[in-house]
């Protein structure tokens, strides 16, 4: 009862003019950012973090408008997927398998209208879960120390990765990266400037929101400039017939937009599996039960609908850990994670306590959000189409504008703006190498706070290290953190052939 009286509260932060209408833009520019192939919801949001600034928006408003971003991207993520056979981001893959059959047939007005609904009942399930879950797991996080913070920091570097990860030591080596920045500036506890080369403006660090959007926005800004526009495809050919979803075809999926919401939703919790490993477990074991007429891959209506439903409930699932704990479930919550920080709100077990107007709000506004998105999806899915039209060199230069608009306003300073190049350079070199970029800014985010609770815990045992290990919990999460790093070794071989099977194999004809 606890958590729907707080929940009602947060319904009263949320409805109020202001939120509404963040929600309602976040809702549009997040379809429009899934819509268009690569960016995704972790560099729309990164993209938008400026914008937020710059309208000085209060931590609330902004979450929410970010929050929007993110479920809007994911939403949008199915329009270049079921229309030209090319994902909007990673979650998206499994939704071209059967989406671009259906479009091929006539049908891919209903497609989108079925991928809408999916992604709806998925997202809105899910949000429901973290209504019950965040507050549970707050209660867990208060038996931690700082010896189990530490150990817990070291779960979310050992799992980034993923279990779908092409090369877990570039894994390992961004994550290094990313410690490695966080330790730019002087040492809190004995005041040595570390690594400033005894320049005067390194001396605070390096600002974790210039580094995201330097990677994010400007890096995509650098790969624009060296392809040229080429690729810029069009949907023009294909028509959308009815956008509608026959009542028929709903009953047909309605059972596999249920599994297929609770495998999403557990591996959003999980650190480091989010969306993509849930569309992938969704579509796969949705396949195994469902498919008895061979129909998958040829435009059968479960196969749009159960990776949907899998990627946007582990979007919502992803939330769980970084309101209750203050690790990021995916990349994108990494961001929103920055942004947060920013804003002098720490997530964690005391966020509840001490932001509940924040934290209840927000969940409040997902719940509008996912209303939203599906009345503004399924009418407005032809404008959304049209977005596809659009050329890059438009685009990009708007991409390149926000950034150093943003990042000036944050900070006044036109080192900071140097800065952020160099983290573009440097993103677009690894992005290159084919090295994540996630990892490197959960390095920059979670960096010092993983040092002070090292430190902290040296301090209570008097330099003993077994203190680490000490306690069940901390057990617990090291043999987690452990299994996590080796999984992807060992069962990442098998999921990434049979993805490479289910895009190759059984997916729509590439012409």
């Amino acid at each position: 009862m606890d958590a729907i009286n707080s929940l009602l509260d947060g319904f009263a932060v949320a409805l109020t003019l202001q939120n509404l209408g963040l929600a309602v833009i976040g809702c549009f520019l997040g379809t429009i950012i899934g819509a268009l192939p690569g960016l995704g919801p972790a560099n729309g949001v990164a993209i938008l973090i400026p914008l937020a600034f710059t309208l000085g928006l209060p931590a609330t408003p902004a979450l929410i408008l970010l929050t929007s971003v993110y479920y809007g991207a994911m939403y949008g993520g199915r329009i270049s997927s079921i229309l030209l056979n090319i994902p909007g981001d990673e979650p998206a893959l499994m939704t071209t398998l059967d989406g671009y059959p259906m479009a091929r047939k006539g049908q891919a007005g209903e497609a989108l209208a079925l991928s809408g609904i999916a992604s709806f009942v998925g997202a809105f399930i899910a949000t429901i879960g973290l209504v019950f879950l965040a507050p549970l797991l707050v209660k867990v996080a208060l038996l931690f120390g700082p010896a189990e913070y530490f150990a817990l920091y070291t779960l979310a570097f050992a799992t980034l990765g993923g279990v779908a990860s092409r090369n877990q030591a570039k894994a390992a080596i961004a994550a290094a990266i990313g410690l490695g920045i966080a330790m730019i500036g002087v040492d809190h506890q004995t005041g040595v400037p570390r690594f400033t080369f005894n320049d005067v403006y390194l001396y605070d660090g390096i600002h974790f929101l210039v580094a995201i959007v330097g990677l994010f926005a400007i890096s995509e800004v650098f790969l624009f400039l060296e392809h040229r526009g080429e690729g810029e495809a069009g949907a023009g050919r294909l028509t959308l017939g009815r956008v509608t979803a026959p009542l028929r075809m709903i009953r047909q999926t309605i059972g596999a937009m249920l599994r297929s919401t609770v495998l999403g939703f557990i591996a959003g919790v999980l650190p480091g599996a989010g969306a993509s490993l849930g569309s992938f477990i969704s579509y796969t074991f949705e396949k195994r039960l469902s498919d008895k007429d061979n129909t998958f891959g040829k435009g059968d209506p479960r196969g749009v609908a159960a990776p949907e439903a899998g990627n946007n409930a582990a979007a919502g699932g992803a939330l769980v850990p970084m309101l209750a704990l203050g690790v990021p479930g995916s990349g994108t919550t990494a961001v929103l994670l920055a942004m947060l920080l920013t804003l002098n709100v720490t997530p964690g077990p005391l966020l509840f306590q001490s932001n509940p107007d924040v934290v209840w709000g927000l969940i409040a506004a997902l719940f509008l959000a996912n209303v939203m998105l599906l009345l503004i999806n399924i009418p407005m899915v032809s404008l959304f189409v049209r977005v596809l039209l659009v050329p890059p060199r438009f685009l990009m230069p708007t991409v390149a504008m926000i950034s150093f608009v943003g990042i000036y306003g944050i900070s006044g300073s036109s080192f900071d703006l140097i800065v952020m190049i160099a983290f573009g350079v440097l993103g677009y070199l690894l992005r290159k190498l084919d090295v994540p970029l996630v990892p490197i800014i959960l390095g920059v985010l979670l960096g010092n706070e993983m040092e002070k609770n090292l430190r902290r815990a040296l301090t209570i045992s008097d330099g003993d290290w077994s203190i680490l290990w000490s306690s069940p919990l901390a057990i617990g999460l090291w043999t987690f953190a452990i299994v996590g790093f080796l999984a992807p070794l060992i069962v990442g071989r098998y999921l990434r052939p049979k993805i490479a099977d289910e895009e190759l194999g059984e997916g729509a004809d590439p012409d």
